[in-house]
């Protein structure tokens, strides 16, 4: 098998095997000395469980790189990934599962979190970096696929199409123009302009639809799209408002009654960002009222943990005129594919190579590695403060240990530094780094 890393620290130290006590002295001897002289945890040793049926592309990427798989469909809940995480190196989820303080706390061996989704608010960020466990995601893979829904939806909201199907089911037939309208020459007001926000711009836009944009910081506008001031002067321009914010603070119940009353009268709203961000009693209010004509609801402030009928409660049932979808937003073939690659390719540069490109809560670190087998690799995890690094490069200086590059970098309370050296001196290092109280996780590459 190929060899990767190991992790060395005095708090994260991978324990020896439960069969240990019952094994002959003579291959306990063994098996501590070859640990005193090895330095790379073998690739058939990383254990990996993927939760939520996460893409089989990502599954088979992380099998083919000889890591130990286990793929899950569904969620757990907090107690049992607190039993499961004590003896996993990689952890993988959707939007379902809660990565919480606890769960984290749990862990002894974790490499990395990766959520197979856009959002990582399903995971406690902070806790994560401070054990110094990075979390990845695929900030770009679905932005397609929402942007095609929310275009989709646009269209049958303004054709009634799902009052028209909801009565045909019954049996009904009522064939009618009034209140039936095309979108072009209309204005869809997005609030967020990011990623999906923009794609969606040029989807509009090409047919036909007037595009003004809110953010929070300017943007460089797609086609002839117009970034507008404010978000009040936006609902009330539109014919469409559609968000595409993130999960924040300041973006919690972001919109309510208030808002909604100041959005034109007739005009729909369209929601595929998050769940909280969107006061659901006043919606539903307006819906009712007649104040607005309609609506698509994506995301709820409460989701079910799992598929199955009688689940699902809101105060939009019932509303006229509203489109329901079960947080589908990124939920195509074509999407979960690409996620699952993007965040697959992420773990293994990780986990092979040490690099951090695109963590959400980490120090971004990416360096070339010497394939040449002329050096070892040395990871060091660290509490950012005063006299770090100076007490990492006197481990080296007295190790007489070569740096042939370095790359550091901090982010809040932590730094990275990635440092190739001299295969012989990396033993000594790696000893001598984890005795030191800044240093929080130590890893060697070879």
């Amino acid at each position: 098998q190929g060899q990767c890393c190991v992790c060395c620290t005095r708090r994260c130290e991978f324990p020896p095997p439960l069969y240990e006590s019952m094994a002959e002295p003579s291959a306990k001897r063994a098996r501590v000395a070859e640990e005193e002289t090895a330095t790379s945890f073998p690739k058939n040793k990383i254990k990996v469980l993927l939760l939520e049926g996460v893409s089989q592309r990502g599954i088979q990427m992380l099998k083919d790189d000889g890591f130990q798989v286990e793929a899950l469909k569904t969620a757990l809940t907090e107690d049992e990934l607190v039993a499961k995480v004590k003896d996993l190196h990689i952890l993988g989820i959707r939007s379902k599962t809660q990565v919480t303080k606890k769960v984290i706390e749990a862990s002894n061996r974790l490499l990395a979190i990766s959520c197979f989704c856009i959002g990582t608010d399903q995971v406690d960020l902070q806790a994560a970096q401070s054990k110094g466990i990075p979390v990845f995601n695929a900030p770009f893979a679905n932005t397609r696929s929402v942007a095609e829904l929310i275009i989709g939806n646009i269209v049958g909201l303004s054709r009634k199409i799902g009052d028209c199907t909801a009565t045909m089911h019954r049996g009904g037939w009522f064939k009618q123009a009034v209140g039936c309208y095309e979108i072009r020459g209309k204005t869809l007001g997005l609030v967020g302009y990011g990623h999906i926000g923009s794609q969606l711009s040029v989807l509009a836009e090409s047919m036909g639809m007037n595009v003004i944009y809110y953010d929070v910081v300017p943007k460089l506008p797609m086609g002839n799209a117009s970034q507008i001031p404010t978000l009040p002067e936006l609902l009330a321009q539109s014919d469409f408002v559609s968000l595409h914010v993130p999960k924040l603070a300041s973006t919690k119940n972001m919109i309510g009654k208030a808002e909604l009353d100041a959005m034109r009268p007739g005009s729909f709203f369209l929601n595929a960002s998050r769940g909280n961000v969107v006061v659901i009693p006043a919606l539903a209010e307006a819906l009712k009222s007649g104040h607005l004509r309609g609506a698509y609801i994506d995301v709820f402030p409460v989701e079910p943990g799992k598929n199955g009928e009688n689940l699902f409660e809101s105060e939009l049932r019932g509303c006229p005129n509203t489109l329901l979808t079960p947080h589908i937003g990124g939920s195509t073939e074509e999407a979960q594919a690409k996620i699952g690659e993007e965040v697959a390719a992420a773990l293994l540069k990780c986990v092979n190579e040490g690099s951090t490109h695109g963590a959400v809560n980490f120090p971004e670190v990416d360096m070339a590695i010497d394939t040449q087998g002329n050096t070892h690799r040395v990871l060091i995890i660290h509490h950012n403060k005063p006299g770090v690094m100076s007490s990492v490069n006197k481990v080296f200086t007295e190790a007489n240990a070569n740096i042939c590059q370095q790359f550091l970098n901090t982010k809040g309370d932590i730094g990275y530094v990635i440092v190739d050296t001299n295969v012989e001196a990396s033993m000594e290092v790696k000893k001598q780094l984890a005795s030191l109280d800044a240093v929080i996780k130590v890893r060697v590459l070879f």
